[in-house]
């Protein structure tokens, strides 16, 4: 079955003939990059959006990603931080964010003669609050691993028989995930989130999130991985680098870390959409 979903992706990037990538980076859209080289070798071309919701260290992650695949790579700057419509953080936020990514990628890929934009929205997105999604369709992108019904669990797999080193690699949505729908993002804050989950990585773990709430981070963790965590960590010295960010407090959630956590607040009917 995996093997009969990679031909036929191999199958729909034959019949695209050029394709531009919207490239995060992220073990997704990385192994769309990958198939797509593979498949149309210079008629491809990865892009990867620059913000203050991206992570330094996941932009340089992309271009050596990118380099390691051999895909041509550029980046390039999208400005989702001057819409209020974003910054203000409503239910649909991330429907803002993907607007301003494919306004800008759409237009870079008629002027350069790719007929197709394409995403690393899998399978499993489409069960999950995802207005992104909406957003790029709406723009005519497509999404491949969806549209062979890869799921992540397949993304993964299918990584590490391509032999992609970072198949493991865990997931990395933009730091404006990390705040409760209704309070506002600024630079600021994204960059106390970015600087507090680095320093987390840092120490070694890494399947994490630093939630923010107003002056409070809370620290999302595997399960299992808590009572070491509290065990081995230097506790003051974590609360005393985080503040030196800007947050006042540092909590720990005992519940553990869990993808989409914050969608937790929306009513069924939302969940229900894409």
């Amino acid at each position: 079955m995996l093997t009969e979903k990679l031909e036929q992706l191999k199958a729909l990037f034959t019949e695209m003939g050029q394709a531009l990538v919207a490239y995060s980076g992220g073990i997704d859209s990385t192994l769309v990059a990958k198939i797509a080289f593979d498949v149309l070798d210079d008629r491809a071309l990865a892009i990867t959006a620059e913000s203050p919701s991206l992570l330094p260290e996941d932009l340089e992650d992309a271009r050596i990603q990118a380099a390691e695949i051999g895909i041509a790579h550029q980046v390039v700057q999208t400005h989702e931080m001057d819409n209020p419509n974003y910054t203000s953080n409503p239910v649909n936020r991330c429907y803002f964010c993907k607007s301003e990514l494919h306004d800008t990628l759409k237009p870079l890929a008629l002027k350069w003669g790719y007929p197709y934009v394409v995403d690393g929205v899998n399978a499993d997105d489409l069960s999950d609050y995802r207005p992104g999604i909406q957003a790029a369709k709406e723009r005519g992108a497509r999404s491949p691993l969806a549209e062979v019904g890869v799921t992540k669990a397949e993304v993964r797999e299918l990584s590490r028989l391509l032999g992609l080193p970072w198949w493991d690699k865990p997931a990395q949505p933009c730091l404006s995930s990390r705040f409760p729908y209704g309070e506002e993002i600024t630079v600021g804050k994204l960059q106390r989130v970015g600087r507090s989950e680095r320093y987390l990585r840092n120490l070694g773990w890494q399947n994490l999130r630093v939630r923010s709430e107003a002056d409070t981070a809370r620290i999302e963790l595997l399960p299992e991985q808590i009572k070491d965590f509290v065990l081995k960590t230097d506790l003051p010295a974590l609360v005393s680098a985080f503040q030196s960010y800007g947050f006042l407090y540092v909590t720990l959630d005992l519940e553990g870390y869990r993808s989409g956590k914050l969608n937790q607040v929306l009513q069924p009917e939302l969940l229900a959409q894409n």
